[in-house]
């Protein structure tokens, strides 16, 4: 299973929201470079970014920022937020991602991302309130079910889908277990839980899922709940 040490970026600063709440932001670090340099140091393989101004803006926003955690780390990065276009996709890629993340345009365009997906590494980013996908950095509720979503892009060349339970991000409340192998087992995409977790039984959990391929990681370490190293010992 892989681990996905998180960095949500918004003015240039490592933040944490709480249920998605831009106004909730906490911030911990003014130089993300820095925190993307001690993940690996602890062990990471992988980064998991969000330009939240971008999600929020419909386009790129912190590219700065990015571009120094790329250049001062040798970690896997996927990446989301404010990816519209395939522009955007190739300049990201230019830059030195590994993976990009479509969220609210999966839900708007499916074909643009399907097509997408043929072409380079793409990840969907399905966030959800009971259920029911958000869109627009999770500012608004649509109608349609995150499940029925995630059907939507089986058997297309999407290389994973990232399942937010938003009511737990930020939380410390727990994992959506059921929610995220629901999410896999309908779409038959490797799936990556976030949201929510809060200590190492939360890992042990997804670890114990057979549909689970990784899990994000953001204010448990943040808030010194939980420690890397014993979790890149434990996966």
């Amino acid at each position: 299973m892989k681990i996905y040490p998180a960095i949500d970026l918004k003015d240039g600063k490592a933040v944490r929201l709480s249920k998605g709440v831009m106004n909730s932001a906490k911030i911990y670090s003014n130089s993300p470079y820095e925190l993307a340099k001690e993940f690996e140091n602890l062990g990471a393989s992988n980064l998991h970014i969000v330009d939240l101004n971008g999600a929020f803006k419909g386009e790129p926003q912190n590219i700065e920022q990015i571009q120094k955690i790329r250049q001062n780390c040798n970690l896997n990065i996927q990446l989301g937020g404010g990816i519209r276009d395939e522009d955007t996709i190739k300049m990201y890629l230019d830059l030195g991602v590994n993976r990009l993340i479509l969220g609210s345009i999966a839900l708007t365009n499916p074909n643009f991302v399907k097509k997408m997906a043929s072409k380079y590494p793409i990840a969907i980013g399905i966030d959800a309130i009971n259920g029911m996908v958000a869109v627009q950095g999770w500012a608004k509720i649509s109608s349609i079910s995150a499940i029925n979503l995630a059907k939507e892009f089986s058997n297309v060349g999407v290389e994973a889908i990232i399942c937010t339970d938003i009511s737990k991000d930020g939380m410390l409340c727990g994992v959506n277990i059921d929610f995220t192998q629901q999410i896999a087992i309908n779409s038959n995409i490797s799936t990556i839980a976030s949201g929510g977790v809060k200590d190492i039984s939360d890992i042990i959990k997804c670890k114990n899922s057979n549909n689970i391929e990784g899990v994000i990681i953001g204010k448990a370490f943040y808030e010194n709940r939980l420690d890397l190293k014993k979790v890149f010992e434990i996966v």
